[in-house]
């Protein structure tokens, strides 16, 4: 992992966990400072971010952490169901003896108990295996922003953080399972149940808004 992408992961997790606050404006300078990895990787990271809609570059104003929304995040999900989909039906169909073993042992790990950081850095793990066994370049352009973004949505909205582990853990497992045994019906099934998992835990953020 060279400079640039060793900046890009640690500005997202920071971004992700929160550490960057939904909503603030941040300079170049300051984020060079926190992170220490100097400004031209730096800058080539937040080039990569934009995109992705972790963050928007302002020129004038400097570097826009954006606001997390319920309504983004639902949106997110829509497109988010129909690429998953189809990424663990291509892996199932696709993923070599080496990738499937890969994931049979992921699998096993995801039997144990987490923090929220070992989760969430598993659950990476678990994206870049199906996304590598799908064996379709253009899917990663896809899949990898949705993700981060439903993920910083999720970790900045976990209120019952032992729980939540415990059903993001097991609905991942059985797709990795499924995927490991070519048995892709059960894949995407397990994908469109996590799917609807973060969907019922968006509008369960609703819910306590409305409540307040």
């Amino acid at each position: 992992m060279n400079k640039t992408e060793q900046a890009v992961a640690v500005l997202q997790g920071m971004i992700e966990r929160g550490e960057l606050a939904p909503g603030a404006m941040v300079s170049e300078r300051t984020i060079v400072e926190l992170i220490g990895l100097g400004r031209t990787p730096i800058r080539e990271a937040i080039q990569r971010l934009a995109p992705s809609y972790m963050i928007r570059v302002h020129a004038s104003r400097g570097i826009e952490i954006p606001a997390i929304t319920v309504e983004d995040q639902l949106s997110r999900l829509e497109v988010r169901r129909a690429v998953e989909v189809l990424a663990v039906d291509l892996a199932s169909k696709r993923a070599s003896k080496t990738q499937r073993e890969a994931m049979q042992s992921l699998a096993s790990r995801l039997e144990g108990q987490f923090t929220l950081q070992e989760y969430t850095d598993t659950i990476r793990e678990t994206h870049a295996l199906i996304l590598d066994a799908a064996a379709n370049r253009y899917l990663g352009s896809l899949m990898l922003p949705l993700q981060g973004l439903s993920r910083r949505f999720w970790i900045v909205h976990a209120r019952e953080e032992n729980n939540d582990i415990l059903r993001g853990r097991d609905l991942h497992r059985a797709i990795l399972t499924a995927i490991s045994e070519r048995d892709a019906e059960a894949a995407t099934a397990a994908s469109r149940a996590l799917n609807d998992y973060l969907v019922e835990f968006a509008l369960a953020v609703v819910a306590r808004q409305v409540a307040r």
